[in-house]
């Protein structure tokens, strides 16, 4: 049996995560399930989701999938070698044979380029240059190595991926499928069927006719978009990560999680100097840093996460169920009597006190606070 998985962050569930998902389908069939691993209410880019984890799974749920198991906070919100090596991981745990993964021209070899990868000498990627990013760095070594150019984002994506599952010894079979209508960051077109989770974002933090919606995202996300008391972005953060950064000593920022080579003096200084976060972003930016480095630095930042926080995470790490269906159920009663996969359907006191969930717990209050709603006590798993 081909157990299908997909490691995703539905931010928001769109038409474009529903095709990647009937791809699924047509490899899994009727009788296999479709297993989800979704970022949960913190991505990789380093910002909060635009609505919860519990209402973008159930639009999964609606949509195909059989079950959805959230991404802990450790795996989600890190580059994408992290990212991809913590998801594949997981998946193999749950006994997913297949990963569906979607880029921009799945005509390339990833299985081959990224055992090509994965092989190159660990000399090779010391990287010194301090004018240009590490991925700068990184993409020009692979081109220099294996002879091919990769730049598109969900191709980067796809090679970490590829990367991670020839180090874990190839336990799932890769499967690209070419996306299709907009590319990963484009603006809204009105002509297109699928349009980017940027520009559908862009549309529900401006507000500007959340109805349009339903052409490109499930009618029950759309209502539960509606009910939301605000929608999360960087711009309602500022002033909370500027009152962290403000308030904090440098020896307190020098331990959260990823600060080096002296950003906490160069963000404790612009932060008196700018007006909102896309100004931050730009004064402390330098050839070093990309932006999403610096983004995921900021949301450690303003949740305190320290070194020390991370890697005690990774001590005892768990999925977290977030929804099923009638086959998912069936598929999770068989796995759990051979995974070694740490299963949790209901957050309590004993399973909330170490590894992976004690830290998703602690950075879900921000987001609590804001949305007003519970992410972890008193949830359950809804059934599709």
């Amino acid at each position: 049996m081909s157990v299908v998985g997909v490691i995703a962050e539905f931010n928001p569930f769109h038409s474009g995560h529903e095709f990647l998902l009937n791809q699924a389908r047509l490899l899994a069939g009727s009788k296999s399930p479709i297993v989800v691993l979704m970022s949960g209410n913190y991505v990789q880019r380093g910002e909060m989701a635009i609505m919860d984890k519990w209402s973008r799974a159930q639009a999964a749920l609606s949509c195909g999938a059989d079950l959805v198991f959230e991404l802990p906070f450790s795996t989600a919100v890190q580059p994408a070698d992290f990212f991809a090596l913590g998801g594949i991981d997981q998946l193999a745990k749950l006994g997913v044979t297949d990963l569906v993964f979607g880029v921009e021209d799945a005509s390339l070899n990833f299985s081959y380029l990224g055992k090509k990868i994965a092989q190159i000498p660990p000399s090779h990627m010391d990287f010194n240059d301090y004018s240009q990013t590490y991925s700068t760095q990184y993409n020009e070594m692979v081109v220099n190595e294996i002879g091919s150019e990769i730049n598109e984002p969900n191709a980067i994506l796809g090679l970490a991926y590829a990367v991670a599952n020839h180090n874990l010894g190839a336990p799932l079979t890769l499967h690209p499928v070419n996306r299709i209508g907009a590319r990963h960051d484009d603006l809204l077109t009105r002509t297109g069927v699928i349009q980017s989770a940027t520009a559908i974002r862009n549309i529900i933090v401006q507000e500007t006719g959340l109805e349009q919606l339903k052409a490109w995202l499930p009618k029950g996300e759309v209502a539960a978009l509606k009910k939301q008391p605000l929608y999360p972005n960087w711009n309602l953060l500022f002033p909370y990560l500027k009152y962290r950064l403000e308030s904090a000593s440098i020896s307190e920022l020098r331990g959260i999680y990823q600060m080096s080579e002296g950003l906490e003096y160069k963000m404790k200084q612009e932060i008196h100097l700018a007006h909102d976060f896309t100004e931050f972003l730009r004064r402390v930016k330098s050839k070093r840093y990309t932006y999403s480095r610096l983004r995921r630095l900021s949301l450690y930042t303003l949740l305190n996460v320290t070194q020390e926080d991370m890697l005690r995470s990774f001590d005892q790490e768990a999925l977290l169920l977030l929804g099923y269906s009638k086959l998912g159920q069936q598929y999770l009663k068989e796995i759990r009597k051979t995974t070694t996969a740490d299963i949790i359907s209901k957050v309590d006191k004993k399973n909330s006190k170490a590894g992976t969930m004690r830290l998703q717990i602690r950075v879900d209050r921000l987001f609590e606070q804001l949305m007003k709603a519970d992410q972890n006590f008193g949830r359950r798993p809804e059934g599709e």
